[in-house]
């Protein structure tokens, strides 16, 4: 017989970024799936309860909030799908992953296609998934219906996406989605790079010297995606969101996987006007520097591109002032013909970094040494993504009324990524064998164990996630 409560007990929690480091007893009610105590001790009158007691070096804290994944099925499902991307978010401490509209087929770009993608979702996600409508040309009619379906907002391209089925949007279609999102607490995101005809060229001397650059140098493929792609999309993308803030009618913008640190100042400079913009960066741009990227080594290819160790820097410094507000993965796997390895051909292969599994490891490895805590981390990785996707009233913080959503890891303890222990579906990816602080034992989506280090099996038996659609 099944039991209808589950009784933690910790004696190290980290339940919201202002909380501190305490012992902790939280009660969850299985059938609702919600948190219905949480206090140093709690009161539970039933018979029937479940207890967990956590061993004194691990640590209760928020599920993880990942709110850029392409899951990339239907139509994709050979790059990553439904099934391994949700087991590999549940292996990494992830309880909710928010899907892109692309690189699936049909994108996610009306309310048809996100039935289609429903359908396939169906008994198969191993924690809770939210979805990210897209605005192409010719789809801002959409939105309305979209919105009111449960998308999460919306994500458009300043630059080609790299797929046909998901073309880049002008200011002018631009401005058409955001006259649709008055009103409405929806985000509208940007892929901020744009074109801009000369961006990267200089004299002809250059433009020659850049033609002749080697394909296999990874500087080749970073001269061919320079800053400026970024800080003058994300300069359009300030203005705009002014525009409409000042004309009273304001819109939600988020920029997506900033690279570029040229860009802060104006980031900077918007936030201090409170022009209702938020920005991300990825687990990536925070870890690897572009001089340490082999010739040939293609499985770093994304876009926008890694960047200089000083940038890194700038990135790193912006995340702790709080310019920029949390961090993704932006897992965007490919099957490896696609990364050209054999050829070494950085300018040809597929441009996404396979990671969903290791942010939390990422993070925390790459911090500890500038001085990063387990609340930054609710924070960066927790708290914030949830109020970016207006989930702040179900996920985010163990707190009462919340779904009991949990990741139980050992922060003092190290593994090392082995081949055989990555969960999603292509295993190429620039993490293989490095060494990272921080164990995921226990995974927990709404009160139910989906993932579990010392069992047999990892995952549970039948997938326990669900569509975020409210």
């Amino acid at each position: 017989m099944s039991t209808q409560y589950l009784l933690i007990k910790a004696n190290k929690s980290v339940l919201s970024p202002s909380s501190q480091e305490a012992p902790v007893q939280v009660l969850v009610n299985k059938q609702t799936g919600r948190i219905e105590q949480v206090g140093a001790s709690v009161t539970c009158s039933e018979v029937q309860v479940e207890e967990l007691v956590l061993a004194d070096d691990q640590v209760l804290m928020p599920g993880i909030v990942d709110a850029h994944v392409h899951l990339n099925e239907p139509g994709r499902t050979e790059w990553e799908g439904f099934e391994t991307g949700t087991k590999a978010a549940a292996a990494g401490g992830i309880t909710t992953v928010i899907d892109m509209p692309l690189n699936a087929i049909p994108p996610t770009t009306t309310p048809e296609n996100l039935d289609i993608k429903l359908a396939a979702a169906k008994g198969q996600l191993h924690v809770d998934v939210g979805f990210w409508g897209g605005v192409v040309p010719d789809n801002s009619k959409q939105l309305k219906a979209l919105m009111e379906r449960g998308v999460r907002g919306f994500k458009c391209f300043l630059i080609e996406s790299g797929v046909d089925e998901f073309p880049c949007v002008n200011e002018a279609e631009v401005r058409a989605a955001m006259d649709e999102m008055i009103g409405s607490d929806k985000v509208l995101l940007f892929h901020a790079e744009m074109d801009c005809g000369t961006c990267g060229a200089g004299h002809k001397e250059e433009k020659e010297e850049k033609k002749e650059l080697d394909p296999r140098t990874y500087d080749a493929f970073l001269q061919s995606r320079p800053q400026k792609l970024e800080t003058d999309a994300i300069d359009m993308v300030i203005r705009l969101t002014r525009e409409y803030m000042e004309k009273g009618t304001p819109v939600k913008t988020h920029i997506v996987h900033l690279s570029a640190a040229d860009a802060l100042p104006a980031i900077r400079a918007a936030k201090k006007d409170n022009v209702p913009m938020t920005v991300e960066t990825c687990f990536h741009y925070l870890n690897f520097a572009s001089e340490n990227i082999q010739d040939g080594a293609t499985h770093f290819k994304c876009c926008p591109p890694i960047r200089e160790d000083d940038n890194r820097a700038q990135l790193w410094a912006a995340l702790l002032d709080g310019t920029i507000d949390y961090v993704v993965s932006d897992h965007s796997p490919c099957t490896a013909d696609l990364k050209k390895l054999d050829a070494g051909d950085f300018m040809g292969a597929w441009g996404g970094i396979a990671s969903v599994q290791f942010g939390l490891h990422i993070l925390w490895t790459a911090g500890r040494a500038r001085g990063v805590t387990l609340q930054k981390i609710a924070h960066w990785l927790a708290k914030v993504p949830a109020e970016r996707t207006q989930l702040a009233h179900r996920k985010g913080e163990i707190r009462v009324g919340n779904d009991a959503d949990f990741v139980i890891w050992r922060p003092e303890s190290t593994w090392t990524v082995d081949v055989k222990d990555i969960h999603f579906k292509n295993k190429l990816s620039p993490y293989i064998g490095t060494t990272f602080h921080g164990v995921v034992d226990r995974t927990v989506v709404r009160g139910q164990t989906v993932f579990e280090r010392a069992t047999d099996n990892l995952f549970a038996a039948e997938p326990l996630g669900q569509p975020l659609l409210q």
